[in-house]
């Protein structure tokens, strides 16, 4: 190495030289090492994370010179590397921006605004002695967004785009031993911008690893271990990259006894291992491998997987792969994109907990020790390219990138960085080139390439809807009806995209739904519709919902109470609002509703009851039963009476046993349930023994009569003070029970919007045409659901009972509702029915049909409960699968869901008892009896009411409130997934019909 003198960098340029920079297609310049793999090395390495100088300037025409080493920059302030600078400094940084398709600034490609935030980093290192005999030094940055230019010592080496990208510098002319000075002039915008419209917040700076490497002289510069598996045997095919000078090389796996020795690169051959085990997303087995020469040893983790398509079936190691998955961004609420081990590996662990088997990198590399992690604890992995123009939608496409010569350069650039990088990980069984950015012959570019460069794991890309250059055939939100299409032997359905023969060929392909079952909000709806035609139609190979978590940031509302910030919330003139906030999981790690109804469709071991049998089916890839144990227990109303173990045989992958079931003796009194579950038999890297895997449940009751309504007789008009029991009424109306204030029951149609309430994207099947732009939400407030008014008709009485009839319509509508609500008092038992009967014109679907009840705090404030019913989470006519009869209690704020966006949240399905209680004190036990077609109420608990939710934008939003809201719902709209998505199933669709709600009320004992 030479000592190289300062330089007194050029940063002063012209207007012209700067807009050109920064508007440049090309992906690089000067003096970028190709792509390699991330290999894990005891060459010496130095990590330059930490704390830097920074400077932020508001535009890229910055002209003080920074990247000298004799700079003065002790007026800068420090800033974490890695780290996004809109992250940091609370604010004072500038604020992230947060778009779903649309660019945050004019679609003018390849320039990009003068207003572009740029960001100038410098930080001293020192270059130890013993690395002077390094044939090579080496700087890498593992993420940056999104142009950069480094310097070292003054010496300008290269400038990079690809934010999610690793790149190598050669910096071995510019270092001198001891102090060295590196400066990274980072641009928020630039041509590159064009190609990373994700979705996401829009996140500055430098968020990934910056590494100093010492490349020895005979040392190996990549490691490719091709491996295979096929009838009991491993196969391993080597690719290395490396001067003669490093031969020969060693290759050792010790588990296996495998050792190679190749003395010169002509003799590095392929070999089989017999007796080696297999690799597979449920049974991840990993072989240390090392790869040494004399000047440096690589280790890697092998695993031992074959992946192939056959006809149209998607195999690995042979058998056929169903995707359970998740796209999975990188977000953090403080972090942001900035990777820690700790949280990821937790993240995944989650996973695994919810029956999670898949994750596609939605849209970009993910920290290449996440990779490492799915290896590890086994996950099938779709790797995205850092490839996204959804922006150029709103343009018809004009000038996308994906389709224009100027840009193949960047388009082939990010694939082949995306493939080399991470090549090593038997998890990745597809490559993706990237997520809407239309088509066109850029990407055609990018398939040919990875197909010469990894014939064995095919490629996808959602659209290429006609097939013209990939592998597998892929849709995003492709309803249930044409999803059953696809999957459909002979159907000449036609498919999105394509002509008669292209849709003809699509259906010869592997289907994969890259996207599905939008989770945004309270949803979505309809997981199990399409987990049954994953099992009927082989063809369908499964999908990945969208998406994992909330990419909620840590914000403070001006009354300094925290909360998860989104879209709009940090000024952003061009923002997608709320639409970040669409994951099975909150910005703090809090499962949804959502995940846990997700592990109860996919589950992989099923359950059938039939005549005194149990049968177990095991729906696993790979592995075969003999990690779980079979309990069962029986629950008289909730309570457990009888428990035990099932001896169920080992059940292989794709097998299924039949078990005797336990002897259920039913209560004459109760409702009898037999639950059987699989749990983990041992404690694994993700979960503990004893979690569950799978459950189901038998109702064993002896079938009882519904009370019938007794007739009432001797009805007189009357307006008064009335006592019926427990209860208090004046002038027909409720104002107390069982001595504490209560008011209702109201008519209640209206529910806080879901997010797929206030989405438009498909319409409900059945609907009228001239709404098929229109939500749910603005239907029912253009039917005036959120402020209806009452007008009573009558109030008669009898010795025990009271009944009044009302009007019930919109504040500005003509569209009405009949109620009538019937108390009587029967055996010291004080019992309601409200028969809701809706006038003529309704026209659109309602959220629910319920009463709602007002409980003033007073001495004792209403603020939990307890039901026998469907629990333990809130559950929807379409989303209630995860739900078990049981006994359950909960806190009020417990029984809602906190999205980041107030909604509809809560409520529970057919409850049996609920008692309200105040702290450990019961307050009332309410008794919901099946109506005349057996079905029973639902119940909701809160301190507000729908429409006060319905108006918060955020939590913080929310008034106090001083009062409970009960709301018994004889009927709940479905959740659908219409935020991005099929609107609700017409089967789980509330149309306006009669209902009637029938309550037993006692007072607490």
């Amino acid at each position: 190495m030479t000592d190289t003198p300062h330089h007194q960098e050029g940063c002063d340029v012209l207007p012209s030289e700067l807009s050109a920079y920064v508007s440049d297609t090309a992906p690089w310049h000067g003096a970028l090492r190709p792509a390699r793999s991330w290999l894990h090395s005891d060459a010496p390495s130095r990590s330059l994370n930490g704390l830097w100088r920074f400077r932020l300037s508001p535009t890229a025409a910055v002209a003080t010179e920074f990247a000298a080493g004799d700079f003065d920059d002790h007026g800068w302030d420090g800033i974490p590397v890695p780290a996004h600078w809109v992250l940091e400094g609370d604010g004072a940084y500038g604020r992230p921006i947060y778009t779903n398709i649309q660019f945050p600034f004019p679609i003018d490609p390849p320039h990009v605004p003068d207003e572009n935030p740029t960001g100038d980093y410098r930080r001293h290192f020192d270059l130890p002695d013993d690395w002077s005999d390094a044939e090579r030094i080496v700087l890498r940055f593992d993420g940056v967004e999104s142009l950069f230019k480094v310097w070292v010592n003054g010496t300008e080496i290269g400038s990079a785009s690809g934010s999610r990208l690793a790149h190598e510098f050669d910096v071995t002319s510019a270092v001198r031993p001891g102090d060295n000075v590196v400066a990274v002039r980072v641009h928020q915008w630039s041509a590159a911008s064009y190609l990373e419209d994700q979705d996401q917040w829009w996140l500055p700076g430098i968020f990934r690893d910056v590494t100093l490497l010492a490349r020895p002289a005979g040392g190996i510069e990549d490691v490719w271990l091709r491996t295979g598996y096929d009838d009991g045997r491993g196969h391993v095919e080597t690719q290395l990259t490396a001067e003669a000078a490093a031969f020969p090389v060693t290759l050792r796996i010790p588990e296996l006894g495998v050792e190679r020795v190749w003395e010169t690169a002509a003799d590095v051959a392929p070999f089989d291992i017999p007796g080696a085990e297999p690799w597979s997303a449920e049974l991840p087995r990993l072989y240390d491998v090392t790869v040494s020469s004399a000047a440096e040893s690589i280790t890697l983790r092998a695993g031992f997987r074959t992946v192939e398509i056959r006809g149209d079936r998607f195999l690995v190691n042979g058998r056929r792969v169903v995707f359970h998955g998740m796209n999975r961004h990188e977000a953090h609420p403080e972090r942001g994109r900035v990777f820690d081990e700790a949280h990821a590996r937790e993240d995944l662990a989650r996973m695994k907990r919810f029956n999670v088997n898949a994750i596609r990198t939605s849209h970009y590399p993910p920290h290449p020790r996440l990779l490492d992690l799915a290896d590890e604890l086994g996950f099938w992995v779709v790797l995205e390219c850092d490839l996204e123009t959804h922006g150029f939608d709103k343009v018809g496409w004009t000038g996308n990138p994906t389709d224009d010569p100027a840009w193949r350069a960047a388009c082939l650039d990010r694939i082949e960085r995306t493939v080399e990088r991470d090549k090593n990980h038997p998890s990745i069984v597809l490559w993706s080139l990237g997520n809407e950015a239309g088509t066109g012959s850029n990407l055609a570019a990018m398939s040919a390439w990875v197909h010469a460069r990894d014939p064995e794991r095919p490629v996808h890309y959602e659209g290429d809807y006609s097939g013209d250059y990939t592998d597998v055939y892929s849709r995003m939100y492709s309803t249930v009806p044409e999803t059953e299409q696809i999957g459909t032997d002979g159907s000449t359905a036609p498919l999105l995209g394509c002509t008669p023969a292209q849709g003809a060929r699509q259906r010869t392909k592997p289907f994969l739904l890259c996207e599905y079952a939008h989770a945004m909000g309270n949803g979505p709806g309809a997981l199990d519709q399409y987990e049954d035609l994953v099992h009927r139609y082989p063809r369908l190979h499964g999908g990945f919902v969208w998406e994992w978590r909330d990419h909620g940031i840590l914000a403070t509302a001006p009354d300094g109470t925290p909360y998860h910030a989104y879209g709009g919330d940090f000024g952003e003139v061009v923002h997608d609002g709320n639409f970040v906030m669409d994951g099975m999981v909150l910005s703090d790690d809090v499962p949804t509703p959502g995940l846990h109804e997700f592990k109860a469709v996919v589950q992989p071991v099923r359950f059938a009851f039939d005549g005194g049998k149990l049968a177990v089916t095991n729906l696993r890839h790979s592995a075969d039963t003999s990690d779980l144990r079979f309990r069962w227990r029986v629950e008289h109303d909730g309570k457990p009476v009888a428990a035990g173990e099932l001896e169920v045989p080992v059940v292989a992958a794709g097998a299924s046993e039949r078990v005797a079931l336990p002897p259920v003796e039913a209560a004459p009194d109760a409702e009898t349930w037999l639950t059987v579950e699989a749990v983990l038999a041992a404690d694994t890297a993700w979960a503990p023994a004893g979690h569950e895997i799978a459950t189901a449940q038998l109702d064993c009751s002896v079938r009882r009569p519904v009370p019938a309504v007794r007739p009432r007789t001797g009805w007189q008009h009357g307006e008064g003070t009335l006592a019926l029991g427990i209860a208090e009424f004046t002038g027909g109306s409720l104002t107390r029970l069982a001595g504490r204030a209560v008011s209702g029951p109201r008519l209640e149609l209206f529910r806080a919007p879901t997010d797929n309430d206030e989405g438009t994207a498909d319409r409900l099947e059945g609907s009228d045409a001239s709404t098929a732009d229109v939500s749910s939400a603005d239907l029912w407030r253009r039917d005036g659901l959120d402020r209806l008014t009452t007008r009573r008709i009558s109030v008669e009485h009898a010795t025990d009972a009271l009944r009044t009839v009302d009007r019930v319509s919109a504040a500005d509508s003509a569209l009405s509702v009949t109620v009538e609500s019937v108390w009587t008092v029967e055996d010291g038992e004080l019992e309601l029915r409200v028969e809701i009967e809706p006038g003529r014109g309704w026209s659109s679907v309602w959220p629910r049909i319920g009463v709602r009840f007002e409980l003033p705090d007073g001495t004792a404030p209403v603020d939990g409960a307890a039901w026998f019913g469907l629990g333990p989470l809130e559950s929807y006519p379409d989303s209630i699968r995860a739900a078990r009869t049981g006994r359950f209690s909960a806190g009020v704020r417990e029984l809602s869901a906190d999205y980041a966006r107030p909604q509809e949240t809560g409520h529970r399905s057919q409850v049996r008892r609920l008692t309200l209680t105040s702290g450990d004190t019961e307050v009332l036990h309410i008794d919901a009896l099946p109506d005349t077609r057996g079905r029973r109420p639902g119940f909701t608990l809160g301190r507000h009411t729908p429409q006060q939710i319905g108006r918060a934008s955020h939590p913080f939003e929310l008034p106090e409130s001083t009062t409970s809201h009960l709301i018994i719902d004889a009927a709940q709209h479905g959740l659908g997934s219409r935020a991005c998505g099929p609107d609700v199933w017409p089967e789980f669709a509330l149309r306006p019909e009669a209902r009637t709600i029938r309550l037993r009320i006692t007072p607490a004992t």
